[in-house]
C-alpha cells in the first residue's frame, strides 16, 4: 500500500525513509465509542494514527470531574507522550466517535525515533499544533461563553469528519466541555434557534457554519483553521 494512499496526515507526510521504518510493525484497526487508547498515569502500549473519526484527550480531577483538552483526528496522532520521550500521560485519551485507524506498538516508534535523525522532529511538530490546540482550549474554556465554547467545538469536530452530521449526545458533549448537562442543552437550544445548526436526539447538524464562526467571537479563529484545515 503506497505511502500516498494513506488517509492520516502525520503518516502521509513523513519522509518515505522514516515511513519504511514505521509501516512493517502498523496494524489497520476499527476503534468503536468509548474505546481508551490511553490510561491516564499507565504506560502507553500503542500510538494510532486515525484515518477516520475522532478522539478524545481528557483532563481529569479527584472528585470524578474531567473535560477535554483536545482531540485528535487524521491530521494527527496520539502518544504526544512518546513523542517527547516519555511513556505515560496524566490524561484519558478515548475515541469519541468510531475510528478506523493504524496502531504502532510504543516499543515500535521509540526504535524508529532512536534510528532515526529526521523522525522525531517530524513527528515534534504535530505534538506542537496539538500543545498549540490545547492552550487555545484552555483559554477558550476560561474566557468564553458556553455558547461561544460550544461552537468552536463542534465546528472543529466538523473539520475533521466525513459528512455533516455529528453524532453525539448531551451528556458527552457536558464532559468534553467541562460543563453541566443542562447548560450544554440551553446552549444547544440556542444554536437551533439561531438557525446555526439542526439538533435531534443523538446527532448535530451544522447548517450556517459562516455564522457559527462569527458566533465563536474569535474562539475559533487562525490557529484553529490552521491546524484543523491540514484534514482538508
Amino acid at each position: 500500500m503506497p505511502q500516498s494512499t494513506f488517509r492520516n496526515h502525520v503518516l502521509n507526510t513523513l519522509t518515505p525513509e522514516d515511513f519504511a521504518l514505521l509501516r512493517p510493525s502498523m496494524h489497520h484497526v476499527e476503534l468503536a465509542i468509548k474505546a481508551r487508547l490511553e490510561i491516564a498515569y499507565q504506560p502507553i502500549e500503542h500510538v494510532y494514527f486515525p484515518e477516520t473519526g475522532i478522539a478524545s484527550v481528557v483532563a481529569l480531577m479527584t472528585g470524578g470531574r474531567q473535560s477535554e483538552v483536545g482531540i485528535i483526528g487524521r491530521h494527527g496522532m496520539t502518544g504526544v507522550a512518546v513523542v517527547l520521550g516519555q511513556d505515560r500521560s496524566p490524561n484519558e485519551t478515548y475515541i469519541q466517535l468510531a475510528s478506523i485507524a493504524w496502531r504502532l506498538p510504543a516499543e515500535h516508534l521509540r526504535i524508529a525515533i532512536a534510528e532515526s535523525q529526521t523522525l522525531q522532529p517530524s513527528l515534534l511538530r504535530h505534538a506542537h499544533a496539538f500543545l498549540i490546540q490545547s492552550s487555545r482550549t484552555a483559554l477558550v474554556n476560561s474566557q468564553s461563553k458556553i455558547e461561544e465554547r460550544l461552537a468552536r467545538w463542534l465546528l472543529m469536530v466538523d473539520d475533521l469528519i466525513e459528512g455533516d452530521k455529528i453524532y453525539l449526545t448531551h451528556e458527552f458533549l457536558a464532559t468534553m466541555l467541562g460543563s453541566r448537562r443542562p447548560g450544554v442543552t440551553t446552549a444547544l437550544q440556542m444554536l437551533e434557534y439561531r438557525g446555526l445548526v439542526h439538533a435531534k436526539r443523538g446527532e448535530i447538524t451544522i447548517v450556517d457554519r459562516t455564522g457559527m464562526i462569527k458566533l465563536t467571537d474569535g474562539a475559533y479563529g487562525e490557529e484553529e483553521q490552521r491546524h484543523f484545515g491540514i484534514a482538508g
